[in-house]
C-alpha cells in the first residue's frame, strides 16, 4: 500500500490524505519532498490559499516570475527592478481562497523589503502590484472557492481587472464562500464597490454562504445601487444555505437586503446576526422551514420571535432578554433541539433560571452539546446534566459566591458523579477553582478532553496524573498558557503521563 502510494498509483486516495493537511502548510512541505508524484499534488494544495498564513511575503515574488514583459516593466515604474526567473508551477492557478485584506498586508509587506518605506513609488506601487496580481489570478485559469473582500477607499478594482473577469468567466463559477465587508467612508468609490458586485452576481450561482458586514450610517440615496447589487447577488443563488449579518454600530435599516432571502426560503439552514437592531424584514426568516440553526449575539430581543418552528442549534448570547420567554423556545425546538449555547447579556447572571433548567430537563434530553455562562452551581443544574444522558460536550462558567464552602464541596464531589458516560469534552473555565482536586479524584466520566483554566499547585497537580492514569480515553489537557503552561507543571504530569498532552484550551475548544 505504502509504495503504491509513493509511486502515485493511487492519487485519488492520497488527494485525499494530502487535503487534511491544507492548514498544515510545513507538513505540506515536507510532503511534496518526498518525490515527484507526491510534488504534484501537494504544491497545489499548498498555493490554495498562500495569503492567509503566517508565512513571509516572499513568495509572492514566485506568482511575478509568470508576468509577461509589459507587467514587469510596470513593476520597474514601480522601482522594482528584479529579474524573475521561470517557475516549475503555473502557481496562481491553484488559488481557491482569496481575501483582499489579506493580500494587501501581504503586498504591503513585499514592497517593504523590495522598496525604501519612504520611496517616492511607495504608495501608487501597492495598488498597482495588486491590480496585477489580480488580473494574474484570473487569467491564469484560477477557479476561486471562498472569496472575502474588505471594501474601502484605501483600494478599488481597476479596469483591466474588470476586462479579465469578462474574458474568464470561470474565476468565480464555483464560488462557496463569499465575505464582504463595505465601510462607505469619505472618497469611498461606490460605482467601483456595485461594478464588481454586479460582476459577482452576473458569475456566481453557487454560493452556499454569505456573510455581510453592515454599517449604520448608510445614506440610502447614495447607496441604492450597491445594496441593488447585494440583492441580486442573494437572489442569483441557487442554494443559499448559510447567511450571516454583522452589525457595526448597531443598524436598525437594511434596505431590503434580509427580505431578499425570500428567495432562499427553501434552502437556509443556518442564519447568524450579531450586533443588530430589530427590523420588520427579519420577519422573512419565519417562512424557512428548513432552518436549523440560529445564532443570536448582542441583539434585540425581538429577534427571538422569529423562532416559530423547531431547530437543532440555539445560540443566544449578549442578548438582555427576560430568561422566561426561553422555556417556550425550548419548548418548541424539544426533541429536535440537540446543541445550545446560552450566555447573558454581560458578565450578568440568568435570572429565574429554575423556569430554563426545567424547560431544557422536560423537554430536550437528546441534547449532544450544552454551552452555559453564568449560572448559578445548583443542584437544579446537577439534575439536568445527570438527565442529559446523550451529553458529549459540556461546558460551563458557574458562579458559587454564595454557596458555603461544606456544600460547595458536596456538590463538586456530586457534579463529577453524575456525569454521563458519553461525555467527552468538559470544559470548566474557572469555575470552582480551589476545589478541582476533589472533581478530578471523583470524577470517571471517559473524557477525552478536559479544559480547566487553572490546575497549578501541588494538590491540583497530584489530582491531575492520577486522573489522568485512571482514565484511559484521556487525550488532552487543556490549560491556560499564562497561569499554568510551565516547564515544571509540565515535566511533572508528563514523568508520570506519556499518553495525554498539555496543550493551551484555544488549540482544543469546541464551539457549539
Amino acid at each position: 500500500m505504502a509504495s503504491k502510494m509513493l509511486m502515485g498509483d493511487m492519487p485519488e486516495l492520497m488527494e485525499n490524505i494530502l487535503n487534511n493537511l491544507k492548514d498544515e502548510i510545513y507538513s505540506l512541505y515536507s510532503c511534496a519532498l518526498v518525490s515527484r508524484h507526491w510534488c504534484k499534488m501537494s504544491i497545489p494544495i499548498l498555493w490554495q490559499n498562500p495569503f492567509s498564513f503566517g508565512q513571509k511575503p516572499l513568495f509572492i515574488t514566485e506568482y511575478c516570475s509568470s508576468f509577461d514583459e509589459d507587467e514587469v516593466f510596470v513593476l520597474k515604474e514601480c522601482g522594482i527592478n528584479d529579474e524573475f526567473s521561470r517557475t516549475l508551477f503555473n502557481y496562481a492557478r491553484f488559488l481557491k481562497v482569496l481575501d483582499l485584506s489579506h493580500l494587501e498586508i501581504k503586498v504591503r509587506e513585499w514592497i517593504n523589503l523590495k522598496l525604501k518605506l519612504n520611496s517616492y513609488y511607495y504608495n501608487t506601487s501597492i495598488c498597482t502590484v495588486i491590480t496585477l496580481l489580480l488580473k494574474l489570478f484570473v487569467e491564469s485559469g484560477a477557479i476561486l472557492h471562498k472569496l472575502a473582500l474588505w471594501l474601502s477607499e484605501s483600494f478599488e478594482f481597476k479596469p483591466e481587472v474588470f476586462y479579465s473577469i469578462g474574458r474568464n468567466e470561470l474565476f468565480f463559477s464555483r464560488l462557496q464562500h463569499l465575505s464582504l465587508e463595505v465601510i462607505p467612508i469619505p472618497n469611498f468609490n461606490i460605482e467601483n464597490v456595485t461594478t464588481f458586485l454586479r460582476v459577482l452576481a452576473k458569475n456566481t450561482t453557487t454560493i452556499s454562504s454569505l456573510k455581510l458586514e453592515f454599517y449604520y450610517e448608510y445614506e440610502p440615496r447614495l447607496f441604492d445601487s450597491l445594496f441593488n447589487a447585494l440583492i441580486r447577488i442573494i437572489k442569483s443563488q441557487d442554494k443559499l444555505r448559510l447567511f450571516r449579518l454583522v452589525g457595526v454600530e448597531y443598524p436598525t435599516e437594511f434596505y431590503g437586503i434580509i427580505s431578499a432571502l425570500e428567495s432562499q426560503k427553501n434552502s437556509l439552514q443556518e442564519v447568524i446576526i450579531n450586533g443588530c437592531a430589530y427590523s420588520e424584514e427579519f420577519e422573512v426568516l419565519k417562512d424557512c422551514k428548513n432552518l436549523e440553526t440560529l445564532r443570536i449575539r448582542n441583539c434585540n430581543p425581538k429577534l427571538l420571535n422569529l423562532l416559530n418552528h423547531k431547530i437543532s442549534t440555539l445560540e443566544i448570547v449578549d442578548c438582555t432578554i427576560d430568561v422566561q420567554t426561553i422555556p417556550l423556545i425550548i419548548e418548541r425546538s424539544g426533541l429536535l433541539l440537540q446543541r445550545l449555547k446560552f450566555e447573558q447579556a454581560g458578565s450578568g447572571y440568568i435570572h429565574e433560571e429554575l423556569f430554563f433548567l426545567e424547560a431544557l430537563k422536560s423537554f430536550c434530553p437528546n441534547i449532544t452539546y450544552l454551552n452555559i455562562k453564568y449560572i448559578e452551581f445548583s443542584t437544579q443544574l446537577l439534575e439536568l446534566i445527570g438527565n442529559l444522558q446523550k451529553l458529549r460536550f459540556l461546558s460551563l462558567l458557574c458562579y458559587v459566591d454564595y454557596i458555603p464552602e461544606e456544600k460547595l464541596k458536596m456538590r463538586v464531589m456530586q457534579f463529577a458523579k453524575i456525569l454521563p458516560v458519553t461525555l467527552q469534552y468538559l470544559d470548566l473555565g474557572n469555575t470552582w477553582l480551589p476545589y478541582i482536586d476533589i472533581f478530578l479524584n471523583n470524577c470517571n466520566a471517559p473524557l477525552k478532553k478536559l479544559l480547566n483554566y487553572h490546575l497549578c499547585g501541588e494538590k491540583n497537580t497530584s489530582a491531575l496524573i492520577e486522573f489522568c492514569i485512571r482514565n484511559k480515553a484521556l487525550n488532552y489537557v487543556g490549560i491556560h498558557r499564562h497561569l499554568d503552561f510551565d516547564e515544571k507543571f509540565r515535566k511533572e504530569v508528563e514523568a508520570h503521563v506519556s499518553n495525554v498532552a498539555l496543550v493551551p484550551c484555544a488549540r482544543i475548544v469546541v464551539n457549539c
